[in-house]
Protein backbone atom coordinates (compact mmCIF):
# COMPACT_ATOMS: atom_id res chain seq x y z
CA UNK A 1 0.00 0.00 0.00
CA UNK A 2 1.54 3.35 -1.17
CA UNK A 3 0.82 7.35 -0.08
CA UNK A 4 -0.97 9.21 -2.87
CA UNK A 5 0.33 13.32 -2.91
CA UNK A 6 -2.64 15.34 -4.37
CA UNK A 7 -1.50 18.42 -6.73
CA UNK A 8 -2.33 21.75 -4.48
CA UNK A 9 -4.98 22.84 -6.41
CA UNK A 10 -6.32 24.67 -3.04
CA UNK A 11 -4.54 25.60 0.06
CA UNK A 12 -6.39 22.54 1.84
CA UNK A 13 -5.15 19.82 -0.88
CA UNK A 14 -1.86 21.24 -0.18
CA UNK A 15 0.44 18.28 1.53
CA UNK A 16 -2.29 16.05 2.14
CA UNK A 17 -1.91 12.26 1.59
CA UNK A 18 -3.77 9.48 1.17
CA UNK A 19 -3.27 5.61 1.24
CA UNK A 20 -3.84 4.08 -2.49
CA UNK A 21 -6.37 1.49 -0.11
CA UNK A 22 -4.91 -0.83 -3.07
CA UNK A 23 -4.95 -4.01 -0.24
CA UNK A 24 -8.33 -3.44 -0.30
CA UNK A 25 -10.60 -6.46 -1.87
CA UNK A 26 -14.05 -5.73 -0.11
CA UNK A 27 -16.10 -2.22 0.93
CA UNK A 28 -18.53 -3.52 2.75
CA UNK A 29 -18.34 -5.14 5.88
CA UNK A 30 -20.32 -8.69 6.71
CA UNK A 31 -23.47 -7.71 8.12
CA UNK A 32 -23.93 -10.08 10.71
CA UNK A 33 -20.43 -8.60 12.12
CA UNK A 34 -20.86 -5.37 12.80
CA UNK A 35 -22.59 -3.66 15.73
CA UNK A 36 -24.34 0.26 15.79
CA UNK A 37 -22.28 2.74 17.63
CA UNK A 38 -23.73 6.06 18.85
CA UNK A 39 -21.61 8.93 19.23
CA UNK A 40 -21.47 9.92 22.84
CA UNK A 41 -19.90 13.90 21.49
CA UNK A 42 -17.37 12.97 24.56
CA UNK A 43 -20.16 13.58 27.02
CA UNK A 44 -21.21 11.29 29.93
CA UNK A 45 -24.89 10.09 31.03
CA UNK A 46 -25.51 13.32 32.38
CA UNK A 47 -24.82 15.51 29.07
CA UNK A 48 -21.62 16.98 30.68
CA UNK A 49 -18.70 16.92 28.47
CA UNK A 50 -15.67 14.60 30.11
CA UNK A 51 -13.42 14.07 26.73
CA UNK A 52 -13.10 17.61 25.11
CA UNK A 53 -12.68 18.19 21.65
CA UNK A 54 -14.98 15.05 19.79
CA UNK A 55 -18.52 15.54 18.14
CA UNK A 56 -20.00 14.54 14.59
CA UNK A 57 -17.79 12.99 12.38
CA UNK A 58 -18.91 10.46 10.05
CA UNK A 59 -21.24 7.26 10.75
CA UNK A 60 -19.61 4.17 11.32
CA UNK A 61 -20.28 0.42 12.15
CA UNK A 62 -18.63 -1.24 14.50
CA UNK A 63 -16.56 -4.29 12.88
CA UNK A 64 -16.42 -7.14 15.86
CA UNK A 65 -12.77 -8.41 15.61
CA UNK A 66 -11.69 -11.83 16.91
CA UNK A 67 -9.11 -10.98 19.36
CA UNK A 68 -8.92 -13.87 21.42
CA UNK A 69 -8.23 -15.96 18.31
CA UNK A 70 -10.24 -19.24 20.26
CA UNK A 71 -11.18 -21.50 17.08
CA UNK A 72 -8.68 -24.07 17.63
CA UNK A 73 -7.54 -26.78 15.26
CA UNK A 74 -10.17 -25.34 12.16
CA UNK A 75 -8.40 -24.00 8.91
CA UNK A 76 -9.85 -20.39 8.19
CA UNK A 77 -9.16 -19.13 4.38
CA UNK A 78 -8.52 -15.37 4.09
CA UNK A 79 -12.01 -13.59 1.90
CA UNK A 80 -11.10 -10.68 1.88
CA UNK A 81 -9.31 -7.80 3.30
CA UNK A 82 -11.16 -4.81 4.36
CA UNK A 83 -10.66 -0.98 5.62
CA UNK A 84 -12.44 -1.06 9.24
CA UNK A 85 -13.18 2.56 10.26
CA UNK A 86 -12.85 2.24 14.20
CA UNK A 87 -8.28 1.60 14.13
CA UNK A 88 -5.17 2.20 12.22
CA UNK A 89 -5.49 -1.45 10.60
CA UNK A 90 -6.80 -3.28 8.39
CA UNK A 91 -8.73 -6.66 9.25
CA UNK A 92 -9.11 -9.51 7.22
CA UNK A 93 -12.72 -11.73 6.86
CA UNK A 94 -11.97 -15.16 7.85
CA UNK A 95 -14.22 -17.71 6.48
CA UNK A 96 -13.46 -21.07 8.95
CA UNK A 97 -14.53 -24.68 7.27
CA UNK A 98 -17.11 -25.30 9.46
CA UNK A 99 -19.05 -22.42 7.89
CA UNK A 100 -18.22 -19.63 10.46
CA UNK A 101 -16.80 -16.46 9.70
CA UNK A 102 -14.59 -14.01 11.70
CA UNK A 103 -12.70 -10.58 11.57
CA UNK A 104 -9.03 -10.39 12.33
CA UNK A 105 -6.45 -7.81 12.20
CA UNK A 106 -4.54 -8.13 9.15
CA UNK A 107 -1.16 -8.60 9.18
CA UNK A 108 1.49 -7.72 6.90
CA UNK A 109 1.98 -10.29 4.00
CA UNK A 110 -1.88 -11.76 4.62
CA UNK A 111 -3.86 -12.13 1.44
CA UNK A 112 -7.31 -13.84 -0.15
CA UNK A 113 -6.75 -17.31 -0.49
CA UNK A 114 -4.28 -18.06 2.22
CA UNK A 115 -5.27 -20.07 5.10
CA UNK A 116 -4.68 -19.87 8.97
CA UNK A 117 -5.18 -21.72 12.15
CA UNK A 118 -4.93 -21.17 15.73
CA UNK A 119 -4.70 -24.12 18.67
CA UNK A 120 -1.30 -25.06 20.61
CA UNK A 121 1.46 -25.79 17.83
CA UNK A 122 0.07 -24.55 14.08
CA UNK A 123 2.88 -23.94 11.43
CA UNK A 124 5.09 -20.82 12.22
CA UNK A 125 3.51 -18.40 9.27
CA UNK A 126 1.93 -15.48 9.03
CA UNK A 127 -1.70 -15.09 10.68
CA UNK A 128 -1.22 -18.42 12.80
CA UNK A 129 -2.32 -18.11 16.70
CA UNK A 130 -0.93 -19.99 19.66
CA UNK A 131 0.45 -19.52 22.75
CA UNK A 132 3.78 -17.77 22.97
CA UNK A 133 5.53 -20.66 25.23
CA UNK A 134 5.57 -22.37 21.56
CA UNK A 135 6.02 -19.86 19.08
CA UNK A 136 10.63 -19.79 18.64
CA UNK A 137 12.81 -17.31 19.84
CA UNK A 138 12.98 -14.25 17.39
CA UNK A 139 9.73 -14.60 15.84
CA UNK A 140 7.82 -11.13 15.21
CA UNK A 141 4.40 -11.34 16.70
CA UNK A 142 1.30 -9.24 17.47
CA UNK A 143 -1.76 -9.40 19.42
CA UNK A 144 -0.33 -10.58 22.41
CA UNK A 145 -2.88 -11.61 25.45
CA UNK A 146 -1.41 -10.15 28.67
CA UNK A 147 -4.06 -12.53 30.49
CA UNK A 148 -4.99 -16.16 29.28
CA UNK A 149 -8.12 -16.31 27.39
CA UNK A 150 -8.91 -12.13 27.69
CA UNK A 151 -7.90 -11.22 24.12
CA UNK A 152 -5.13 -9.56 22.83
CA UNK A 153 -4.80 -6.71 24.26
CA UNK A 154 -0.80 -5.38 23.27
CA UNK A 155 0.52 -4.74 19.61
CA UNK A 156 -2.57 -4.15 17.63
CA UNK A 157 -1.62 -1.01 15.87
CA UNK A 158 -1.05 -0.43 11.83
CA UNK A 159 2.70 -1.69 11.51
CA UNK A 160 3.45 -2.80 14.83
CA UNK A 161 4.91 -5.60 16.38
CA UNK A 162 6.83 -7.23 19.09
CA UNK A 163 9.69 -9.96 19.60
CA UNK A 164 10.23 -13.17 21.62
CA UNK A 165 13.63 -12.63 23.32
CA UNK A 166 13.69 -15.61 25.48
CA UNK A 167 11.75 -17.99 28.06
CA UNK A 168 12.14 -18.02 32.20
CA UNK A 169 10.02 -20.72 33.40
CA UNK A 170 6.50 -20.17 33.18
CA UNK A 171 7.35 -16.97 31.38
CA UNK A 172 8.56 -15.79 28.10
CA UNK A 173 10.62 -12.71 27.38
CA UNK A 174 9.13 -10.14 24.99
CA UNK A 175 10.22 -6.80 23.60
CA UNK A 176 7.77 -4.26 22.90
CA UNK A 177 7.43 -1.55 19.85
CA UNK A 178 8.20 0.77 22.94
CA UNK A 179 11.27 -0.94 23.91
CA UNK A 180 10.26 -2.17 26.71
CA UNK A 181 11.28 -5.74 27.68
CA UNK A 182 8.47 -7.10 30.05
CA UNK A 183 7.46 -11.13 31.46
CA UNK A 184 4.16 -12.13 29.95
CA UNK A 185 2.91 -16.27 30.85
CA UNK A 186 3.44 -18.66 28.06
CA UNK A 187 0.05 -19.74 28.18
CA UNK A 188 -0.95 -16.30 27.08
CA UNK A 189 -1.84 -16.16 23.17
CA UNK A 190 -0.49 -14.30 20.17
CA UNK A 191 -0.57 -14.36 16.58
CA UNK A 192 2.72 -14.33 13.78
CA UNK A 193 3.74 -11.70 12.21
CA UNK A 194 3.53 -8.07 11.92
CA UNK A 195 0.44 -5.81 11.42
CA UNK A 196 -0.12 -4.52 8.24
CA UNK A 197 -1.13 -1.39 6.92
CA UNK A 198 2.37 0.20 8.13
CA UNK A 199 2.07 3.63 5.85
CA UNK A 200 -0.64 5.01 8.01
CA UNK A 201 1.27 6.81 9.92
CA UNK A 202 2.85 8.71 7.19
CA UNK A 203 -0.65 9.89 6.25
CA UNK A 204 -0.82 13.95 6.28
CA UNK A 205 -4.91 14.71 7.28
CA UNK A 206 -3.54 18.96 5.15
CA UNK A 207 -7.34 20.43 6.70
CA UNK A 208 -9.11 20.77 9.73
CA UNK A 209 -12.49 19.40 7.80
CA UNK A 210 -10.83 15.79 7.25
CA UNK A 211 -10.10 16.29 10.82
CA UNK A 212 -13.97 16.97 11.40
CA UNK A 213 -15.28 14.09 9.30
CA UNK A 214 -13.20 11.98 12.08
CA UNK A 215 -15.31 13.47 15.02
CA UNK A 216 -12.38 15.65 15.95
CA UNK A 217 -13.12 19.15 17.05
CA UNK A 218 -10.86 22.02 16.54
CA UNK A 219 -8.32 22.55 19.87
CA UNK A 220 -7.13 25.87 20.66
CA UNK A 221 -3.88 26.47 22.33
CA UNK A 222 -3.44 27.17 26.43
CA UNK A 223 -0.66 30.49 24.65
CA UNK A 224 -3.11 32.25 23.04
CA UNK A 225 -6.16 32.01 26.06
CA UNK A 226 -6.51 34.49 28.95
CA UNK A 227 -5.46 33.77 32.09
CA UNK A 228 -8.68 33.23 33.13
CA UNK A 229 -9.11 30.06 30.82
CA UNK A 230 -5.76 28.67 31.16
CA UNK A 231 -2.97 28.72 32.98
CA UNK A 232 -0.36 29.56 29.70
CA UNK A 233 -2.59 32.14 28.98
CA UNK A 234 -2.42 36.22 29.09
CA UNK A 235 0.58 38.74 28.04
CA UNK A 236 0.79 41.07 25.66
CA UNK A 237 1.94 38.87 22.37
CA UNK A 238 3.75 35.56 22.04
CA UNK A 239 5.16 34.65 25.64
CA UNK A 240 6.79 31.94 27.77
CA UNK A 241 4.13 30.04 29.71
CA UNK A 242 5.89 31.30 32.92
CA UNK A 243 5.79 27.95 34.69
CA UNK A 244 8.80 25.36 35.30
CA UNK A 245 6.66 23.21 33.33
CA UNK A 246 3.69 22.96 30.67
CA UNK A 247 0.47 22.50 32.38
CA UNK A 248 -3.11 21.40 31.60
CA UNK A 249 -5.92 23.52 31.58
CA UNK A 250 -6.66 22.76 35.56
CA UNK A 251 -3.26 23.57 36.57
CA UNK A 252 -1.85 19.84 36.38
CA UNK A 253 1.69 19.18 35.21
CA UNK A 254 1.32 18.03 30.88
CA UNK A 255 4.95 16.55 29.89
CA UNK A 256 6.98 14.27 31.26
CA UNK A 257 4.86 13.78 34.76
CA UNK A 258 5.07 9.84 35.82
CA UNK A 259 1.62 8.34 36.54
CA UNK A 260 2.27 4.87 36.79
CA UNK A 261 1.65 3.71 39.92
CA UNK A 262 5.02 2.75 42.19
CA UNK A 263 3.16 -0.11 43.88
CA UNK A 264 1.73 -1.61 40.43
CA UNK A 265 1.47 -5.24 40.08
CA UNK A 266 2.75 -5.74 36.88
CA UNK A 267 6.43 -3.74 37.91
CA UNK A 268 8.00 -7.08 38.45
CA UNK A 269 7.01 -8.07 35.02
CA UNK A 270 8.33 -5.71 33.43
CA UNK A 271 12.28 -6.17 32.93
CA UNK A 272 13.36 -2.62 30.97
CA UNK A 273 11.43 0.33 30.78
CA UNK A 274 10.07 2.02 27.43
CA UNK A 275 12.50 4.06 25.26
CA UNK A 276 12.70 7.79 26.23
Amino acid sequence: MAIIKYKPRTNGLRGMTKLDYAEITKTKPEKNLTEIVKKQAGRNNQGKITVRHQAGGAKRKYRIIDFKRNKDNIIGKVAAIEYDPNRSANIALINYLDGEKRYILAPKGLSVGMSIQSGDNPDIVVGNAMPIKNIPVGTFIHNIELYPGRGGQLIRAAGTSAQILGREERYVLVRLKSGEVRRILGVCRATIGEVGNEFFELVKIGKAGRKRHMGIKPTVRGSVMNPVDHPHGGGEGKQPIGHPSPLTPWGKPALGKITRKKNKASNSLIIRRRNK
